[in-house]
């Protein structure tokens, strides 16, 4: 479904990614893990058509998107949930889902999907008509990531969807992709948290100074010496860490 090959690109003289070359199937949960300022947030923007690349291509379903502009990208399926939530605050719960669909006219299609995520979302049913801006951090971060799945997107690219939340919270957050990912979504997962997110992932990458460090199946790369040292840490890597849905 996703191709980048070679993929060089910075913002001005600063280079950021150095040739770096992925691939993600469909229907797979990918994560891309790394420590802050490996590149990550980078290779979003230029999936996403934010940022430009220098050099290298990418290829989304077949099409050539390297140089295409934001919204044609999105028309395409590639929708991109950013880093910090970015709720509509002064919107009610059910007007940022809905404006997710934005670009649909499949009405029954899209209540039926609303009702989706209240069901996967089971917090936000209650609060529907709540403002946005009135819901705790991990509400908004399911709010986020709800609105973005109401465009029924071909490729999800969630950019840091634990960040600033408790662990409990994170669960349940990871806990939900899982359930998206489960229904053949696919979703690239940019993330810090290492241990999270190769719970709940298929196949990860390990980014390191804007290259590509290592890469493979993700519980491969749970078990791989060099990244439990550097990302997971003493203890971190244990069941205990993983989201409910994940544990069997």
């Amino acid at each position: 479904m996703l191709r980048f090959e070679s993929v060089t690109a910075g913002y001005g003289r600063a280079q950021v990614l150095h040739e770096i070359s992925l691939h993600i199937r469909p229907g797979r949960t990918v994560a891309l893990i790394g420590a802050n300022g490996a590149g990550k947030t980078t290779a979003l923007h230029t999936l996403s058509g934010l940022l430009r690349p220098t050099s290298g291509t990418i290829t989304f379903a077949g099409q050539d998107i390297t140089f295409r502009p934001a919204h044609e990208i999105a028309a395409l399926g590639v929708v991109h949930c950013p880093e910090g939530r970015r709720v509509f605050a002064r919107m009610t719960v059910e007007e940022n889902l809905l404006l997710g669909s934005y670009l649909r006219r499949d009405k029954a299609a899209i209540a039926q999907d609303l009702r989706r995520m209240y069901e996967v979302f089971s917090g936000l049913a209650s609060r529907r008509h709540q403002l946005a801006g009135t819901l705790s951090g991990g509400e908004q971060q399911m709010l986020a990531i709800g609105r973005a799945s109401m465009a029924r997107p071909k490729l999800l690219a969630l950019d840091e969807p634990s960040l600033g939340l408790a662990p409990q919270v994170v669960r349940k957050v990871f806990g939900a992709l899982h359930t998206l990912g489960s229904a053949s979504m696919t979703i690239l997962l940019v993330e810090q948290n290492a241990a999270v997110a190769l719970g709940v992932a298929d196949d990860a990458y390990v980014m390191e100074g804007g290259r590509i460090l290592l890469s493979g199946p993700a519980h491969a790369l749970r078990d791989d010496e060099r990244v439990r040292r550097a990302y997971l840490g003493q203890g971190i890597g244990s069941d205990k860490d993983l989201p409910v849905s994940t544990l069997s």
